[in-house]
């Protein structure tokens, strides 16, 4: 029997369905708002993922409490600069973030950066999967990680399913509830003897400690490339200001809170990495409750990486076969293939997890600064936010042409520069050992290509407004 018309309007008012994808937002559907935008970046860092980041500094990186909750601060608060200048973005342009590559890097040469950020997102879905199915092992006696990371990757997939409407609203309760949590777990880890029962030698190493902050940065330029996905709902007027510090604030608090934690929970962890079950063990009889929480909200959460993963591959499709029409079938289904390869993915990665998180961390930084270089000079210091939207769905290039050869090679040379002093377990460069093994390369990795890219791009204008 089909629904009365009552009930399918009441169920249409709790969860819209996604059905613009990689589409320009309408002004009559820009139904978003700085508080619901705030909660779903206060909330999607309310994960285990961000405790066993947290706590990297503590146990990778050996640094002591202090110095570790430093690092994280000054991270965390200059790298939700460069987040939250691209959340800003969505409001004037009303599409994905990574489509508005195109306009850098040409109709094509866009989809390049889209499937980079494709893999970020299936790398950071993996990885909060097997860290949920941590949290759930700790509590469930008998659970395979295996079976909670199937569990979880199918959670976050229904979630997903329903696009934007369903994962901020999921955003939001969870982001309340798991911040609560995790302020009365600080407190009672703080309050326990057994916390700072320290087994192993910490010290201040510059190395370790701008290792740490890098990371905090990463952690933040990591949502670069897709904050647009969510700010693109606010209103066009004010929607740029609320935009970014609705963006910058709740990725911030979100992120340094749970990090704090994970510092903290880190001085007990063991040589396994395992921070949630250290994390459990110093709650107590709290502990299981605090894990079943962690990992229910991991699985929720997580949706926002399908989701703006499937926005990536969305844009990758369309540039690769003109044929193949962006609808919400093809949204579905890659949505379900998108989750069925991640959670494959952390199956079979689940070992030595911390460690290869770490590298995929700074290999991410090292990626991702360079696009973030060039987009925030070509939006705020070339264009000033003034762009032709409708030119960017241009098969043939449009305004912005198929390929951009001065945003790409700008791009290269972003990545070639970052080289000499790359500081990974996988490559080491040549003046790392000089500077102490301060990992240094993301700074010039964004300095360099977008002070090249402006400088070449108003030349290249130059001529031809002289031609």
């Amino acid at each position: 029997m089909s629904a009365s018309p009552r009930l399918a309007t009441s169920t249409n008012r709790i969860v819209t369905f996604e059905r613009r994808h990689i589409r320009p937002i309408p002004s009559t559907e820009r139904h978003g708002s700085p508080r619901g935008l705030f909660f779903i970046w206060l909330g999607i860092n309310m994960l285990p993922l961000t405790v066993v980041t947290g706590a990297l500094g503590t146990t990778v990186f050996a640094l002591p409490l202090g110095w570790t909750i430093l690092a994280i601060v000054l991270g965390n608060v200059i790298g939700g600069l460069g987040a939250a200048l691209h959340a800003s973005q969505g409001p004037q342009l009303g599409v994905p973030q990574m489509l508005q590559a195109r306009a850098q890097f040409g109709y094509h040469g866009g989809s390049l950066l889209a499937f980079l950020a494709l893999l970020m997102f299936l790398g950071f879905f993996a990885s909060n999967l097997v860290v949920a199915s941590q949290s759930f092992a700790a509590v469930i006696p008998g659970l395979s990680l295996d079976v909670g990371i199937v569990v979880c990757a199918a959670i976050a997939l229904v979630v997903a399913i329903f696009g934007y409407d369903l994962v901020r609203k999921a955003m939001a309760v969870f982001s309340i509830v798991i911040g609560v949590i995790v302020v009365v777990s600080l407190i009672m880890v703080a309050a326990t003897p057994a916390t700072f029962e320290i087994s192993r030698e910490l010290s201040f190493t510059p190395a370790g400690f701008f290792g740490v902050l890098a990371i905090g940065v990463t952690w933040q330029l990591a949502y670069a490339p897709y904050v647009s996905d969510y700010s693109r709902y606010l209103p066009e007027g004010s929607g740029a200001k609320q935009a970014f510090w609705a963006t910058y604030l709740g990725l911030v608090l979100g992120t340094v809170l749970v990090m704090i934690l994970g510092a903290v929970v880190g001085l007990t962890t063991g040589e396994d990495g395992n921070a949630m079950a250290a994390l459990g063990t110093l709650l107590g009889g709290f502990g299981p409750f605090v894990l079943l929480a962690f990992g229910v909200a991991s699985a929720v959460m997580n949706s926002s990486n399908i989701y703006s993963g499937v926005m990536c591959s969305l844009t990758v499709v369309e540039t690769l076969w003109a044929r193949i029409r962006v609808n919400t079938g093809l949204r579905v289904g890659m949505t379900v293939f998108y989750a069925v390869l991640a959670g494959a993915a952390a199956v079979f990665g689940k070992d030595d997890f911390l460690l290869v998180f770490k590298d995929f961390v700074t290999l991410l930084l090292y990626v991702l600064i360079p696009w973030s270089a060039i987009n925030l000079a070509d939006y705020f210091i070339l264009r000033k936010g003034h762009y032709a939207v409708d030119e960017m769905f241009v098969r043939k290039g449009g305004l912005y042409g198929e390929w951009n050869r001065v945003g790409l090679l700008c791009y290269l040379i972003g990545l070639v520069v970052q080289i000499p002093f790359m500081v990974t377990t996988l490559y080491t460069g040549p003046l790392a050992a000089p500077l102490g093994f301060v990992d240094v390369a993301w700074m010039v990795g964004f300095i360099v290509p977008a002070a090249v890219y402006i400088v070449w791009e108003r030349s290249r204008r130059g001529q031809e407004a002289l031609a």
